[in-house]
């Protein structure tokens, strides 16, 4: 359930982002690039904060 809301908040953070990079004139194909990359570090990072430890 963590890992859900962690990437629901970060998908909410990459619309924004790529809001302003629209509005800001930036070119949909490195848009598209750096949301691809963005979403990849996002997923990353949720995994690592939201797995379990191991009890041994």
């Amino acid at each position: 359930m963590s890992f859900a809301l962690y990437m629901t908040g970060f998908v909410i953070f990459l619309a924004g982002i790529i809001w302003a990079a629209v509005l800001a004139g930036v070119p949909h194909l490195y848009i598209g690039i750096g949301a691809l990359i963005f979403l990849g570090i996002g997923i990353f990072s949720g995994v690592g904060r939201t797995r379990s430890k191991d009890p041994s």
